[in-house]
């Protein structure tokens, strides 16, 4: 099997950091789950959802994310969904409060969605079956 030549190499690496993004972000947070429960003095609830929330909206949002990438085009919805799931994070991070969190969380689902969506197409469009 052969390399795939270089525009399609940084694409195929680009969309497998944005893959990597998408699972660190559930995994970071859920171990930092005890250190935002004692910041922001939520209790075990609040931080069910603040783990849920980007997961439920992930899921949720999923093949809407796909959908909306096939009619807009999937570069600029990946693009999209990045700048979302960036904004979100640095909302999150600067939350004063669990329902700011929750809600920023939210947010980062609905922009992962989009990234996690146009990443796919845009892996299957670069990389059809076949020899290479």
């Amino acid at each position: 099997m052969t390399a795939p030549p270089g525009p399609r190499r940084g694409a195929l690496a680009l969309l497998a950091a944005t893959q990597l993004l998408l699972i660190t972000d559930t995994a970071i947070v859920n171990v930092a789950l005890p250190s935002i429960g004692a910041d922001l003095g939520s209790g075990p609830t609040g931080l069910s959802w603040v783990a849920n929330a980007y997961l439920i909206t992930f899921g949720g949002l999923l093949l809407l994310g796909g959908r909306v990438a096939d009619l807009l085009g999937h570069r600029r919805v990946l693009l999209a969904g990045l700048v979302l799931l960036a904004v979100a994070s640095a909302t999150g991070g600067l939350a004063p409060g669990a329902a700011a969190l929750v809600a920023a969380r939210a947010a980062q689902g609905a922009g992962a969605a989009l990234a996690a969506a146009s990443a796919f197409a845009l892996l299957l469009l670069l990389f059809p079956d076949g020899p290479a």
